[in-house]
């Protein structure tokens, strides 16, 4: 199942941008194995502003996906079952999962509405490149769950 993190605007050269590519070179290697990857971010710009102009923008990448959204009113999940979710998903034949990341303001409701499940990082506010990176290392640690590796500790 290959896996993508699908986020409006792009990131400049900065840390949280190296700890994005880390991760998801990570999750690439350590998923091939499992049946998981290659994970992939994909930074979409919208050509003018708000929510339903990104929406649109971001709908090409979704065709033939599992969406999940992630959204301050979504649900949080501990590691071990954010691994256990995308092993069913897989399991089920699922051929593409997409992490959906918004804007300054968020997703679209219509966009919101359509997806297969909302993620949340817990109720504090993220800037969206630690919300990327903050991703990007979750599906690391699923993997990494998965594979029986000893990164993640209970």
């Amino acid at each position: 199942m290959k896996i993508a993190i699908v986020a409006i605007g792009r990131l400049a050269r900065s840390p949280e941008t190296e700890l994005v590519k880390l991760y998801v070179e990570r999750a690439t290697n350590a998923g091939r194995a499992l049946g998981l990857g290659p994970v992939e971010v994909v930074e979409v710009e919208s050509r003018k502003p708000g929510k339903a102009a990104e929406a649109e923008a971001l709908r090409p990448h979704l065709s033939d996906a599992h969406v999940i959204a992630c959204d301050e009113h979504g649900t949080a999940r501990p590691s071990r079952r954010f691994a256990e979710e995308i092993a069913t998903l897989r399991d089920r034949g699922v051929r593409r999962l997409v992490f959906l990341i918004g804007g300054a303001d968020g997703l679209d409701a219509e966009l919101l509405a359509q997806a297969h499940g909302k993620l949340a990082f817990g109720p504090q506010t993220w800037p969206h490149a630690l919300a990327r990176a903050m991703l990007a290392e979750q599906v690391y640690r699923a993997v990494s769950i998965l594979a029986g590796s000893p990164y993640h500790r209970d």
